[in-house]
């Protein structure tokens, strides 16, 4: 690519052979099959097959479709259906609440084709943007969208805003000069205009350089394929699954010998190996992965928040870093006048982005406007020197500037002092004007009649400051002298270090009749004017529950260093302690010495893309799960490459959303800490129906270990090892998956192992309950087959397991409340399921077909007491390990 920016404009309409005429239409339909159509590639949109074969993509559906194929080698039809059954279901599941999740994003696409003005032959024409071609010459007006990468040639107070893709918040002024350097970032690069960036305010005109995947916006969107990044439940299930498949192979090889040893027949355990595999194989956990995600994502979308990967929302909840993008997500993108400095005095101005309300005060006093000569007379020179209006779309009520921001905030500024430019023209008509220059950086109007003219000037603090000879105090023009001066500079850079953009208004009481350049002079300065961009009415309270939860907010903008710590600081981002880190040092560091400078940083400022993109991989590199918030072209690289990409559904553009794992629909950036929540509890969830499953499926590999070390028949049978993991476990494991959410989950004691989703406690239990579950099993099977009555030892085996089971689902719902304290009706799935699995087993035990086909016999009522007596045994082990667990965390 040509270094078009540093090129002069001889030389880049030579290198591009055009002119200030434009190309001919032959020319240009010869340069379009050149170069193609001036359109990014958009990625091929999955088919509904593709998005369903996607559901089988896992380790852990892999080990039960091995286990499924095993199952029908050894003539269980039935058992292999079952199998089947459920990892169709759990893939229908998760291909329809994807296939919404993308025709709800195809909904939020704007597929609007716009067009640009050229000239062709010499004359303008209203062209498809898709027809542009290098060398075309595009005439750019207010309002315009600019239509492919250009270079300026011609300025006249063009203006652009360029926040969708450097993340600079403010408009950029463009001129016809070549930059200096060939590295220049692309916020610096004045004489260039950028693919899907608008034109807020002037005219201008600029030769196409590059079109389609060539421009700025291409090269993102080409890099955004090359990013490869894995959703942390992901990649959890599939550390998890390595576990699952070693401990599978070595408990089976082990009870496949024992069995061969005892005499047993090769058939007859190979079935048993196989039943087990299928036991310790947590069949029922990607069905209630899915249902568990489904159910946080349908929860989500009441918070109108898009859910695009049904495993994206657990990863949010993992996550330690949250990195915001400024414009757009911590502020509304919309400038406003917050501090006012005239008279002497600082005076604060209340309200919200480009709505014409709030107080003007003074120490945190209310002042009115009208009592206050000085206030009054900044905000009649902002209304003047506003050509730019804000207007508030009916439908959404969001505003949106015609003209240029800065204009539009004086503009409301003047609204809130009591002034509109409208009604001051009625006595005060408009004379002349000298509309904002790049070269002059002031805007001024002359109003008044023949008889009396007044000057009004509004521009940047240097050029004012210079042209002032006086200064307005209480009302009244004094003499403005060195020390004045002094002062005024003072105030100005105080204002700049807070990171606010000033304005200087002055005026001139009797100015001459002509209005030029050389006649700006001889001013009464009035005040300074500081402007920011509007902070999020929900970012203080967001960002509060953000570090509550352990979760550290870091900033990152295309920005000035000061601006970016000033805003930060105002959210309550930046702290005493942070650091800022900019661009330029980003590239002064090795990616090792990136990852090393991150702990103390809140605030990047003036970053690029490819910064971004260092940003995000030093994260990973420290360890550290990261979601990335942004709303513009620039911000879709990191989007992808984050461990959770979150996009804005309104501001946003189109090319951030597709980027994207979650689309805030509302742009609530509160929103965001309510995913946290949410992923959280899925993840907290997902480790009971882990902690229930791998128990039991432990406690019957212990049971029949036992049996066998014993010289005892075996103490289940393959199809009672299958009617206990679908059946029993089925209905289980499903309802506690809807287990309501826990209290204190944005506690910042929050932790989460770093793979394989079971931590310390978690084998402690599962110990433990297998154990009981085992010993209580083995010794009433023992009892019966020896003592008491071997034809019933078979059934007494597998109801107690299946009662072992029932109550250690309840188990399962706290890590440390008791059972006895906890509201069972609030999970009424658990109760309901519980209650189906106890009538399922009694006529596994009464019903003939099913006592043909499970192999058992009828149980007598005092078999029942035995059985719930032994049964009980694992609630007063559990009930025990959670009071010392209470004890031990409490003191």
């Amino acid at each position: 690519m040509n270094n078009w920016h540093t090129q002069t404009l001889g030389q880049a309409l030579d290198s591009l052979r055009s002119g200030a005429d434009g190309l001919s239409s032959d020319e240009a339909k010869s340069r379009l099959a050149e170069y193609g159509a001036n359109v990014l590639p958009e990625a091929k949109s999955e088919s509904i097959i593709v998005t369903f074969l996607h559901q089988f993509q896992s380790p852990l559906i892999y080990l039960l479709l091995a286990a499924a194929a095993a199952v029908l080698f050894i003539g269980e039809t039935a058992d292999a259906a079952i199998i089947f059954a459920v990892l169709l279901f759990n893939a229908i599941v998760g291909t329809v609440q994807e296939g919404r999740a993308q025709n709800s994003l195809r909904a939020l696409r704007h597929l609007v084709h716009t067009s640009a003005t050229v000239l062709r032959d010499g004359s303008e024409a209203i062209l498809p943007d898709s027809e542009l071609v290098p060398g075309d010459i595009l005439i750019l007006d207010e309002g315009a969208r600019v239509p492919a990468d250009a270079r300026v040639i011609q300025s006249r107070g063009l203006k652009v805003d360029e926040s969708s893709l450097t993340g600079e918040s403010l408009p950029v002024h463009k001129t016809e000069h070549p930059a200096r350097h060939e590295n220049t970032p692309i916020a610096e690069r004045h004489g260039m205009v950028f693919m899907g960036t608008n034109v807020v305010a002037g005219t201008g005109r600029a030769v196409v350089v590059s079109t389609g995947s060539a421009t700025e916006i291409g090269g993102i969107a080409e890099k955004i394929a090359t990013i490869d990044t894995e959703v942390p439940l992901k990649a959890d299930i599939r550390h998890l699954s390595r576990i699952i498949i070693v401990i599978v192979a070595f408990v089976s090889a082990i009870i496949f010998m024992l069995g061969l040893w005892e005499g047993a027949g090769f058939r007859q355990m190979f079935a048993t190996i196989v039943s087990l595999a299928v036991s310790v194989v947590p069949a029922g956990l990607p069905i209630v992965i899915t249902i568990v995600l489904a159910t946080g994502v349908a929860r989500m979308s009441k918070r109108n928040v898009l859910v695009k990967k049904l495993q994206a929302v657990e990863a949010l909840g993992q996550a330690r870093i949250i990195a915001v993008d400024k414009t757009g997500t911590i502020t509304r993108n919309e400038l406003a006048v917050q501090r006012v400095w005239t008279g002497g005095a600082y005076f604060d101005v209340g309200g919200s982005g480009y709505e014409p309300k709030g107080l003007i005060s003074h120490d945190g006093v209310a002042v009115d406007a009208a009592n206050s000569p000085d206030v009054l007379l900044c905000g009649k020179i902002a209304a003047l020197c506003s050509n730019a209006r804000p207007v508030r779309s009916e439908e959404s009520g969001k505003w949106r500037v015609a003209g240029d921001p800065t204009e539009a905030a004086m503009f409301v500024f003047g609204q809130k002092a009591g002034f509109h430019r409208d009604t001051i023209e009625g006595s005060e008509p408009l004379v002349a004007e000298l509309p904002f220059d790049y070269v002059l950086r002031y805007h001024a109007v002359m109003h008044g009649t023949d008889a009396h003219r007044t000057l009004y000037v509004a521009g940047a603090p240097e050029g004012i400051l210079e042209r002032s000879t006086h200064i307005m105090r209480e009302g009244k023009r004094h003499e403005l002298h060195k020390e004045d001066r002094e002062e005024l500079e003072r105030v100005f850079t105080h204002m700049s270090e807070k990171g606010l953009r000033v304005v200087a208004g002055a005026l001139h009481d009797g100015a001459a009749h002509t209005l030029q350049p050389d006649t700006v002079h001889s001013l009464t300065f009035a005040g300074f004017l500081g402007l920011q961009d509007t902070l999020r009415a929900e970012v203080h309270d967001a960002e509060k529950r953000a570090e509550d939860a352990g979760i550290k907010v870091v900033m990152i903008t295309g920005d000035h260093m000061i601006t970016a710590r000033a805003v930060a600081k105002d959210a309550g981002i930046f702290e005493d302690g942070d650091r800022v880190l900019s661009g330029k040092e980003i590239d002064g560091l090795t990616d090792e010495g990136l990852a090393a400078a991150l702990h103390d940083v809140s605030v990047f400022a003036r970053v690029t893309p490819e910064h971004k993109l260092r940003i995000i991989t030093a994260y990973k590199k420290r360890g550290q799960i990261i979601a990335m918030t942004g709303d513009g072209v620039n911000d879709a690289p990191s989007l992808v490459a984050a461990d959770l990409g979150v996009a804005m559904g309104i501001t946003g553009t189109e090319v951030a959303k597709e980027a994207a794992d979650l689309v805030l629909l509302d742009d609530n950036f509160g929103s965001i800490v309510a995913a946290v929540e949410e992923g959280r509890s899925i993840y907290k969830t997902v480790q009971k129906v882990i902690l229930y499953l791998f128990s039991t499926s432990a406690g019957e590999v212990l049971a029949i270990t036992g049996s066998l070390l014993l010289g005892l028949p075996l103490l289940l049978l393959p199809v009672q090892i299958i009617w206990l993991n679908f059946v029993t476990d089925g209905f289980l494991d499903v309802s506690l998956a809807m287990e309501p959410k826990e209290k204190g989950l944005l506690s910042s004691v929050f932790k989460r192992p770093r793979k394989y989703l079971v931590n310390s406690l978690m084998v402690t239990r599962m110990m433990l309950m297998a154990a009981t579950m085992a010993a209580g099993a083995l010794g009433l099977y023992a009892a019966y087959y020896v003592a008491i009555d071997p034809a019933k030892a078979g059934t007494v085996a597998l109801t107690v397991l299946a009662v072992f089971q029932w109550l250690n689902a309840w188990n399962c719902r706290s890590e440390s409340a008791s059972i006895f304290r906890m509201n069972p009706l609030s999970n009424k799935y658990l109760l309901g399921a519980t209650a189906i699995v106890v009538f399922l087993q009694i006529l596994t035990v009464y019903l003939p077909p099913l006592q043909n086909l499970l192999h058992t016999t009828a149980l007598a009522a005092g078999d029942w007491g035995v059985i719930v007596l032994v049964a009980t045994s694992i609630v007063w082990v559990e009930e025990i390990r959670k009071a010392l667990y209470r004890l031990r965390t409490s003191a």
